[in-house]
Parts: structure tokens; sequence; C-alpha cells
């Protein structure tokens, strides 16, 4: 027999209790054990599996693992179950719940996120740009000073940083940016990355991320025609965590239908003008996009590496110079077929593996007479390259 236990700092239920008491072990982090009295044989969480399988083989007395907070919330009920195990489990209030509760703040419409390590660093980063309200369960690695570093300047984010919850020195701090990145933080548990500017529409549905948009491929407002639009996306596969360029933005028909999809998107375009559209389409949408005013390729040098670039204007330099950056998905779009091929071979030279695709829709239409016929648009031609070791 199982059982694990959630602790949050306050009292333990009498059935808790009584599970200890009858326990011939306890597993419980090192700062947990210092604070229960038991009579049982005590191992440390980071043994976990080693002393649970030791204990069903040789020991006496049922275990209990104690968690803290909601042990079935990003806690070990499911390492325990992927290890073939089926615990009981007896709940406290989860990390996350405890934070929003002692910022005094609502958190059904917040993403969770909770990376294993720095290697993911980047994509909690990605989904801290693209949404409003985010709580960090903290790991090595990734916590207030490297979220902080990796957003500024141009991601501004209120930091709420909360440490050893439910215990003896529980510390809650509003936090600046810049502040993040110098202070010594002792063990934090949560990051709350709080966007001060975002105003909710109306209350959702669904807790978390929303869903994805009604319609992607909108109607065409300028720049390329939806049919086009609709190719460009299936091929970049914008997504929660991504990090998406739109480069040569235009009026950023690309980067607000990826931001709708839930992806951090940078749009960069050196024309004033533009930059006005884009800003009003991006506010019209209510979506979240970076815009950088520059000539490309310099104006891309600063930026975070992509996961996936759009090249909707400039010229070979520009993709080449994106391409450099091993995004794992590049799309271009090409307004002459002899552009083609000298994109293709260049984008093979440096290790991708490309196709182009000439793209052109025929609308029915209907005439004053009221008879119908098609009329066709212009042909695009869009070039998809990836990585080429992944095919």
């Amino acid at each position: 027999m199982i059982t694990v236990v959630g602790w949050d700092g306050s009292e333990l239920s009498a059935r808790a209790v009584g599970k200890l008491q009858e326990a011939g072990l306890v597993v419980a982090p090192a700062a947990v054990l210092g604070r229960l009295q038991l009579n049982a044989t005590t191992a440390a969480d980071g043994s976990l599996l080693e002393a649970i399988d030791g204990h069903l083989e040789h020991g006496e007395g049922p275990a209990v693992v104690v968690a803290e907070g909601d042990p079935g919330f990003f806690g070990v009920v499911r390492t325990l179950r992927e290890h073939g195990l089926k615990p009981d489990v007896l709940p406290a209030v989860s990390l996350v719940g405890r934070a929003f509760a002692r910022a005094g703040l609502n958190w059904e419409d917040a993403l969770v996120v909770a990376p294993s390590g720095p290697a993911q660093l980047n994509r909690v980063v990605n989904a801290c740009r693209a949404h409003p309200k985010v709580a960090l369960l903290v790991a090595p690695g990734v916590g207030p000073g490297e979220i902080a570093r990796e957003l500024a300047p141009t991601t501004p984010r209120a930091l709420i940083v909360c440490e050893d919850l439910g215990g003896p020195d529980e510390r809650v701090t509003h936090s600046r940016m810049g502040e993040a990145t110098t202070r010594p933080w002792k063990d934090p548990d949560v990051v709350l990355v709080i966007d001060p500017l975002h105003r909710p529409k109306e209350p959702s549905w669904v807790a978390g991320a929303r869903p994805g948009p009604a319609e992607w491929a909108l109607p065409a407002g300028g720049g390329l025609p939806p049919e086009v639009r609709a190719y460009v996306l299936a091929k970049l596969g914008p997504r929660l965590g991504d990090l998406v360029w739109d480069v040569g933005a235009g009026t950023g028909g690309i980067a607000v239908e990826c931001a709708r999809l839930g992806a951090a998107v940078v749009a960069v375009e050196r024309d004033e003008g533009r930059c006005a559209e884009l800003r009003a389409n991006v506010l019209a949408h209510g979506v979240k996009v970076a815009l950088t005013r520059g000539q490309a390729p310099p104006a891309l040098e600063p930026l975070p590496d992509p996961d996936a670039v759009f090249v909707g204007g400039g010229g070979l330099d520009v993709v080449m110079a994106c391409a450099a950056r091993r995004p794992r998905s590049l799309v271009s779009a090409l307004s002459k077929v002899e552009q083609v091929a000298a994109v293709l071979d260049r984008l093979r030279e440096q290790g991708y593996h490309g196709e182009g695709t000439q793209i052109m829709a025929s609308k029915l239409t209907l005439d004053p007479d009221g008879s119908h016929r098609l009329t066709a648009s212009d042909p695009v031609f869009v070039v998809h390259a990836t990585p080429a070791h992944t095919g």
C-alpha cells in the first residue's frame, strides 16, 4: 500500500496523520522530513523510486510519500504511476493555487508551465511572451532571474516571486524585471509572470490557454491572399512555446495569424506606414506581437533565435540570414519563378532541404448578367525548407 500525502504547510488532516503513524517508510523532501515527527524509516525524495522498490521488496508496513501541494499536479503521482504503482492520494492546495491566492489574483485564465530544466527555458519564455498570465513552477536554471533576463527589454512583464510557500520563510515579492535579474532569491517555488496592460475581454469556458481561433487564413486585407497564408501557416506550424519571425511583415498578416494560434511573434518591418498598419492590425485582433522596425538582415541580429521564420520581403541575403539561425521551418514567398531555384540552391548549401510550390486560386465571381465565371489571382511562389537532418 502506498499513500501520497500532499502538504502545503498547514496542519495535516487526521487521515494524513494516521497514514504517517502507520507507515513503515516515509519519503519526503529533506526540509519536510525535518518538520515531521516520525517513527518510520525515512528517505529523501531524490531517491523516491529506489526507496519505494526497496521497501516493497524487504520492508514492513505501508509506504507514504509526502509531496508539496497537490501531488497530482505536476507531481509524484505521475512518477509513481509510470513506475507501475497505483497510490492512494490525499491532496493539498497546489503551489500554483497558493501562489495566486497569496497574490490576490484569479487563475482560471492562467497558463501553468513546469519545465524540467534549462533546456526548456526558451519555450517557457515564449509562452510568457504570448500569454498574459503565466505561472512558472521553478526548476534549476529556470527561475525569476532567467525569465526576466530573456524577456527584457522587448516584453515588459510584472513578476510575482513566491518563495517557501507554506513554510516558515514564506515570502511573496512583486518585482520589476531589472530587479529580478540581480536580486538573490531564496528557494523560489513559483513565479507569476503577468502582463500589467492586459485586460481580459470576457470569461472563458476553459481554464488555461484559450482555444485556437475559430477561423484562420483570414480574408485578405492586403498582402498575401488567404489561400497562400493558409499554406504558409501550415508549413510554419506556429504553436504555444514557439517563437516565430515575420520578416518583411508588411501589415502583419502572418504575424497576427501566428499570434492567434498561440505562438510568440516578432514582426520585422522597415516602412513606417506599414508599421502603423501592423500595430492597428495587432490591436484589432487582441494579440501580442513584438515589432522591430528596421532593415533586415541587420535588424535580425539582436533578436532571440526563432523556431520558425516567414520571409515576406527582402532579397536572398535576408533568407540566408534567417537560415543561419537554424529555425526548424523556414518559409519564403516569392513573386517570380526565377527566384525559386536560386533560393533553394542557397538553402541546400546551408544544410536545408527545401521545395517550391506555386499557389494560384481562382475565385468564383458573379457577372451583372447573373452568370458566374472564375477569376484567377496572380501566382505566388512559396519555398518551404527544413534542416536536412530532420527531413
